[in-house]
């Protein structure tokens, strides 16, 4: 293990440890544009050049190996030069168009000028134009070449990461310039990760494109609920303009760095995967035709339980639903009233591969799994709703008919005293249930949902919830208190702290500890 000096501050690191990493330990960030920690290193960029004593000549500090009793400086005055004459020599050609780029605010190559470059041009000639000016490579991403500066992130990415290897760097000299491949175009399943890599405004994002400046984002820890993989997300919502026409809440969603999740990489599905959370939602309580109050709604559900012998009582649990929503499902209707409970409905399994992107599309079975139990069985449960057997069904977010069909959802609705649907959004489900209770979205909740590697993962509140929904835990505690078995909790993580109680797997969890990152669940 080297030891080595950066900027006055010892530090000892793994052989085989770049200046830029090293760095980083430190808390020191020296500039960079083509060096991405999870890309091969390229060295093109030369941004990153530090002074390395006893070396005649700066060093890159992304590809340049510590070695013991090395002496970095990052901050000299040689190395402030040299940053300088590179960031000149990056803008020789490139467009002074940052009032209208879409990238301002989160652009390296405008942040470094304010920090490093901050000179007056010495350029008297005409700027070298490129030949296509923000033009469609794909189904989701435009390319501006007069912007790129060349760094190849996006080049590696495809070449290292999905293998699809559509760019390509054509020409020479400065009249060198990215492209796809002839006859090719930006067109598989982690496409928008090129415009997470891309340094500058070269690549951006069809969806996000002149949507709403960055400054107006505020971001909030998440985990796509696209499906079992659960990759750690930033949501980021416009704070600040709620005067918008569409009144659209959510701007875009981000990957958010897990390395033992997806590093730091989403799918296109899970990126889009957004709209569902300001569109298509169920605002109020409604019995029948009729919006009603809160309590009007609770009472009609308790006084039909009331009157229900326990084996006529039906319920289909979600895992969509948080962990903190399943357990309270489990006190109320598994260990109160000793309903049939059972999440596991007849799903036909999405589109997998070997990276991130999993077949089953919930981001919470594991979860569901270890707290409910197998103890009933979804299908067996509509089949009694259908034959009459129940007099109660309580469906959380399921669209029945797309599972069982239009016919055994009439019989339902027909059979039963009182069809509940609880969830998020509208579905062909809703007209037939005789009660629809509006229950937030993941953005809107706290708590956690354990993928498929079993890890415990939180998700945190973006916004209030839309309307008058409320949290699914909350609408099972209102039931609860309206049957005079009220439950105690006072949010979320009180939920939580009687799950590391009760399921085995959570012992010694809590949500200081799951942290960012997550953590596994017992054997």
């Amino acid at each position: 293990m080297p030891n080595l000096t950066i900027d006055g501050q010892k530090i000892e690191v793994p052989a085989g440890t770049t200046i830029i990493q090293a760095a980083e330990k430190l808390g020191i960030e020296i500039p960079r544009y083509c060096y991405h920690p999870a890309l091969p290193v390229a060295g093109n960029c030369r941004i990153c050049m530090v002074e390395v004593e006893k070396q005649p000549k700066l060093q890159i500090a992304c590809y340049t190996p510590v070695a013991a009793g090395m002496v970095v400086k990052t901050t000299s005055p040689k190395v402030l030069e040299a940053r300088k004459n590179v960031l000149e020599f990056l803008l020789v050609n490139h467009p002074l168009d940052c009032p209208v780029c879409d990238q301002a605010g989160e652009c390296k190559l405008q942040d470094y000028y304010m920090e490093h470059g901050q000179y007056d041009s010495r350029l008297a000639s005409v700027k070298v134009k490129k030949e296509k000016k923000a033009f469609s490579i794909g189904p989701t991403v435009m390319l501006d070449q007069e912007r790129c500066i060349l760094c190849t992130r996006c080049v590696r990415f495809t070449d290292t990461i999905t293998k699809t290897s559509e760019f390509g760097v054509f020409d020479r000299g400065d009249h060198s310039q990215l492209d796809v491949y002839p006859g090719k175009e930006l067109d598989n399943k982690y496409s928008g990760n090129v415009v997470d890599i891309c340094p500058v405004g070269a690549l951006t994002d069809k969806d996000f494109r002149f949507k709403c400046r960055v400054w107006y984002l505020d971001h909030t820890k998440s985990v796509c609920p696209g499906c079992s993989m659960g990759c750690n997300i930033d949501i980021d919502w416009d704070k600040s303009r709620p005067h918008t026409e569409k009144k659209e809440r959510v701007m875009r969603l981000k990957p958010r760095h897990n390395p033992d999740v997806n590093n730091y990489w989403i799918c296109d599905s899970g990126r889009y995967n957004y709209h569902f959370i300001d569109e298509n939602r169920i605002l109020s309580p409604q019995y029948l035709d009729k919006i009603v109050e809160w309590g009007e709604a609770m009472e009609r559900v308790a006084e039909t339980i009331q009157s229900t012998k326990a084996e006529r009582i039906g319920v289909l649990a979600s895992a969509q639903l948080t962990n903190e929503d399943l357990f309270v499902i489990r006190k109320l209707f598994k260990d109160t009233l000793k309903a049939h409970v059972d999440f596991r409905v007849p799903e036909k399994p999405g589109d997998s591969d070997d990276f991130l992107i999993k077949a089953d599309k919930n981001p919470n079975t594991a979860g569901a799994a270890s707290i409910l139990g197998a103890q009933a069985d979804a299908q067996t449960i509509v089949q009694k709703a259908k034959q009459g057997e129940l007099d109660l069904l309580y469906v959380f977010g399921h669209d029945l008919v797309k599972l069982f069909g239009k016919e055994t959802v009439a019989q339902i609705a027909k059979k039963t005293k009182l069809f509940v649907f609880q969830g998020s959004n509208i579905n062909d489900t809703c007209g037939y249930a005789h009660l629809n209770l509006p229950s937030s979205v993941y953005a809107e909740k706290d708590g956690t949902f354990t993928n498929c590697q079993q890890r415990v993962q939180r998700i945190r509140p973006a916004f209030f919830p839309l309307g008058e929904s409320k949290g699914d835990w909350e609408i099972v505690s209102f039931v609860a208190g309206q049957l005079g078995a009220p439950l105690s909790y006072k949010g979320p993580q009180d939920v939580f702290d009687d799950i590391v109680k009760t399921v085995a797997g959570f012992a010694g969890m809590s949500y200081e500890k799951i942290g960012d990152q997550g953590m596994i669940l017992k054997k």
